[in-house]
């Protein structure tokens, strides 16, 4: 019989190795070399890097580091040590005067700076959390400022114009102010998908007319000017509509804080767990995929600027019925509505980075007046240091080559260095 004829085993080349003395990198490391150049890290390196050119600023602007700096070469000790009392009792006035003040004489007097940076952290969130949204959908929503006014005039005149049972009367104030808030970034957010306006310009105009608008109801009599009074002013809130206090009435702080706690879950909700976050990034991602898919662009546009013009209108709300319940003027914003937007960039337009974003713009805002009148330092100190935040938010590869991080996502060279066979390894 015949044997079968079988195939030769084909022979093996060359078993490839490494080039001598180089690993590919491990999970673990490519873990966290993915997190040391990621967005977390890189907001909280610029935070770092402002406070450090605030505190050059600081050193540079004292009277003693300037007459100490005078005689640098005789006594450099006297300059270095001006320096560190000039930053460090900055920063300690800036701490003292935003989370706790260690030299008041009982834990609730101490306690007070905190429930004040939560106070001004308030309608920071709630502006970020509206800018963050439309940011989501790939929507620049500079209209803060217009919202907040018309959602403040609408819960106003709410508030001081009838005469409601304590819980029903505050319900309808807000609810009118988030709805005069939505109605405004609506009208932007129309104009986007039915003709296709860019909504920077409509907002920055809305945020014209709202202003002018709220000025010449607060200077006619018998629309919101008070009674018998010349003032551009409007009559003060009834009782009844005012935001309560949320630990007593030694505190500014209101329930206006749990809401927006309230309202940073239910935006990190639609974002993340809800058909219509669904829709909203995948536009944001890309509007002419959304559409081949069959999504509905144009009403995500109006969708999201109206719940991102409600979201900055709580902000108004919150200045009407707990900033100021004595009577709104046209300048109740103070320039929330732009701060809004820093906001949401430090916090990556993710509701939880808002969220924290506004507590550190809020302690900012706080401890800036304690340190202003302690060590006599300009509070244009701190809006430089905001602003420094911003800039280094905004590039990102000028954070990571003044610490030397990876880029995410991208491997190092020695990790990409070609794989040799063994016999080439040993030539």
């Amino acid at each position: 019989m015949s044997q079968t004829a079988q195939a030769p085993e084909p022979t093996k080349g060359p078993e490839p190795t490494k080039a001598p003395g180089v690993e590919p990198p491990s999970r673990w490391q490519v873990a966290m070399r993915d997190i040391a150049g990621g967005s977390v890290v890189i907001s909280i390196l610029a935070v770092v890097i402002a406070l450090v050119i605030g505190a050059i600023l600081i050193a540079i602007t004292d009277p003693t580091v300037q007459k100490a700096s005078g005689y640098f070469f005789a006594r450099p000790g006297d300059t270095f040590q001006a320096i560190w009392n000039s930053v460090s009792s900055a920063y300690v006035s800036l701490f003292q005067g935003s989370i706790y003040n260690f030299r008041r004489p009982s834990f609730s007097a101490g306690i007070r700076p905190l429930t004040e940076t939560l106070t001004f952290a308030t309608p920071l969130i709630a502006g970020g959390l509206g800018v963050a949204l439309a940011f989501r959908v790939g929507m620049f929503n500079i209209g803060g400022r217009g919202q907040m006014l018309i959602a403040a005039g609408a819960a106003g005149w709410v508030g001081w114009s009838f005469n409601l049972p304590p819980v029903l009367h505050l319900l309808l104030a807000i609810v009118a102010g988030i709805a005069g808030g939505a109605i405004w970034g609506g009208i932007a957010g129309l104009l986007k998908a039915r003709t296709g306006a860019h909504e920077v310009i409509v907002t920055i105009m809305l945020n014209y007319i709202a202003f002018y608008l709220l000025a010449y109801f607060l200077r006619t009599p018998g629309l919101f000017q008070m009674a018998g009074s010349s003032n551009p002013k409007s009559p003060p809130v009834k009782p009844n509509a005012i935001l309560p206090p949320l630990f007593g009435d030694q505190y500014n702080l209101t329930w206006a804080f749990v809401i927006v706690i309230a309202l940073t879950v239910y935006v990190w909700w639609l974002l993340n767990r809800s058909a219509m976050g669904f829709r909203f990034k995948a536009v944001g991602e890309n509007p002419n995929a959304a559409r081949v898919a069959g999504i509905d662009v144009k009403n995500v546009y109006f969708v999201a600027m109206l719940i991102a013009g409600g979201l900055v209108g709580f902000a108004g709300v919150n200045q009407a019925l707990g900033t100021f319940p004595q009577g709104i003027t046209s300048d109740l914003d103070a320039g929330i509505g732009f701060d809004a937007i820093t906001v949401a960039l430090l916090g990556r337009s993710r509701p939880w980075g808002t969220f924290i974003a506004g507590l550190l713009f809020g302690a900012l805002k706080a401890g800036s007046f304690a340190m202003q009148a302690a060590n006599d330092i300009p509070i244009d100190i701190v809006l430089v240091v905001q602003s420094l935040i911003v800039l280094f938010i905004a590039a990102p590869p000028l954070v990571r080559a003044i610490f030397r991080l990876p880029t995410p996502g991208v491997a190092s060279k020695k990790s990409t260095l070609p794989i040799v066979s063994k016999e080439v390894a040993a030539k």
